[in-house]
């Protein structure tokens, strides 16, 4: 299997940068080939601009997407879009580990989500969710976070359901681009734990990796399930 880690912590000891080294070597030990983005060391771009086009079909008025799908089909996107987009592409699995910065992305993972999944590669028209650019790969999140468990653990708890959280990242992000979606792994408490702790979250996660294979993909809409304006056809579609 190959994989793709896209890293985004500014702090090279962290916990979550210690997420990152462990997925490296525990996967690449396991007979896989890994490649890992790390966005803060590679000092990333994560704005979005007209400069991320070497050629333009409208160089009068700027539809960022609209150019995105021009720019892959006269392979015209810049340099780092273009290298990152054929990691994503090599890769049967992306994981992105990162901090969990207001119930989202950082803003430096954020911006490579805008700038590399790339409409005309990865979406665009009907090709999404499960006629998606990325289907047949996975994707998972696995991420720090200051909050314990307990308050994400389901509609009554402080911050509701951990997967509602972050369904604009699950489906809204993952699961739109044709990417089948495993179970997320929350490194809860981090900030407030002790090193036993620790380490029994970073023993957790070379497990949870070790059985990729046996989590069940979270339920994702299928177009089948909708007419021509997408309209559901049935009452099962997932909420």
């Amino acid at each position: 299997m190959n994989v793709l880690i896209v890293h985004a912590h500014p702090e090279p000891q962290s916990f979550c940068s210690a997420m990152k080294d462990l997925a490296v070597t525990s996967l690449g030990a396991a007979g896989h080939a890994v490649q890992c983005s790390d966005l803060y060391a590679m000092q990333w771009n994560p704005v979005a601009t007209a400069a991320d086009f070497t050629e333009r079909s409208d160089p009068d008025y700027l539809v960022y997407a609209l150019e995105q799908r021009h720019a892959h089909a006269r392979q015209a996107l810049a340099a780092d879009i273009a290298s990152e987009l054929d990691k994503l592409l090599w890769a049967d699995l992306l994981i992105l580990n990162f901090p969990l910065y207001w119930c989202s992305l950082p803003a430096m993972l954020k911006g490579w989500v805008d700038r590399v999944l790339v409409s005309g590669a990865c979406y665009g028209g009907r090709r999404f969710y499960d006629r998606g650019g990325l289907v047949g790969k996975r994707a998972l999140l696995s991420f720090t976070l200051g909050g314990q468990a307990h308050m994400f653990a389901g509609e009554q708890a402080v911050h509701g359901e951990l997967e509602l959280l972050l369904r604009p990242l699950l489906r809204g992000t993952l699961a739109y681009v044709g990417l089948g979606v495993l179970p997320p792994f929350a490194a809860y408490h981090v900030p407030y734990i002790d090193a036993a702790a620790r380490q029994q979250l970073l023993d957790d996660y070379r497990d949870y990796l070790a059985n990729l294979d046996h989590l069940p993909l979270l339920a994702m809409p299928a177009l089948a399930d909708f007419d021509r304006l997408l309209h559901p056809l049935h009452n099962e579609v997932p909420a």
